[in-house]
């Protein structure tokens, strides 16, 4: 996303809250949905302008949980620890099986700004010409122009569902002038409410987006006090590169050892994440003795 730059804070704490309102509200009509996803939508947009906040991490982060969302519409099992380990131990060569297919289309989705050839760098299967059509599908407001988008999606590809909550989810951020797409229906839209159409399936997509900007609120708070935990204990890092494996660490939702080019072998780097984790900066995110991915 891109916004207004703000004057430097004090940390996470000052990040604002959603309000109580927004979020246990208990609205039936389009319109009482609408407004609550409105008022939800511009508290996200205030809290993620907050330079405090690692948006690339934070984008990383929903990536991984709209995979999951979306593998599990697939009728699919695999969780976030599954698709986490596929993508990251992936070697040349490799197949990462329709879970982490999913999980690369949303990875790649989030990585670059919106533009049709960065969208069909995230789905390949999707012609370019197409791409740029459905994104044109929609007009009006934000939640209208997505749901229109996933509609025309969902009626030339009814089982490509990856593909419509991507593409919905970028119009989206297109229309709230957000530079990078920022997974808020992949997080929260349900298989069934995929079925729906017209004004039913706006007031799903109106309140899976009030819920999912709830959460972001909440990943980008929690995000910021770790991201801010890290760069406290940076300066008490003495190896070299440090400082590299630190930028690391702040945009990438896991990370293995290997990953740590700029520190001098696979050991130093091992010793390195590990020295993270007994200073409370970083977490260890399997519970494997081998194999294992450290993270914010």
């Amino acid at each position: 996303m891109t916004y207004a730059r703000h004057e430097p804070t004090d940390g996470f704490e000052t990040l604002p809250r959603m309000p109580t309102w927004v979020t246990s509200g208990r609205a039936e009509t389009l319109e009482d949905v609408a407004f609550l996803s409105g008022a939800a939508l511009s508290h996200l947009h205030l809290v993620s302008g907050h330079d405090e906040v690692p948006q690339v991490l934070l984008r990383e982060r929903l990536a991984l949980r709209a995979a999951e969302t979306c593998v599990a519409q697939s009728g699919r099992m695999e969780r976030i620890a599954e698709l986490r380990d596929v993508v990251h131990f992936l070697q040349p060569g490799d197949q990462p099986g329709p879970g982490g297919d999913v999980y690369l289309c949303w990875r790649r989705a989030v990585e670059r700004p919106i533009s049709v050839n960065a969208l069909h760098r995230a789905l390949p299967k999707a012609d370019p010409e197409h791409i740029a059509t459905w994104l044109d599908a929609g007009q009006g407001a934000p939640v209208a122009r997505a749901a229109a988008v996933l509609q025309a999606v969902l009626a030339d590809r009814p089982r490509d569902r990856t593909t419509a909550i991507v593409l919905a989810d970028a119009v989206l951020a297109q229309a709230l002038g957000w530079s990078h797409l920022t997974p808020l229906l992949g997080l929260c839209l349900k298989r069934a409410e995929l079925r729906k159409a017209g004004n039913d399936l706006l007031l799903v997509c109106h309140r899976a987006v009030a819920m999912a900007a709830a959460e972001v609120t909440r990943e980008a708070a929690d995000l910021t006090r770790r991201a801010g935990r890290l760069k406290a204990v940076a300066p008490k890092l003495r190896a070299k590169g440090a400082d590299e494996a630190v930028t690391v660490f702040l945009t990438r939702e896991a990370v293995a050892p290997a990953a740590l080019v700029s520190l001098r072998s696979d050991r130093a780097a091992r010793r390195f994440c590990d020295r993270l984790v007994e200073l409370g900066a970083v977490r260890e995110m399997t519970g494997r003795d081998t194999f294992r991915l450290y993270g914010v």
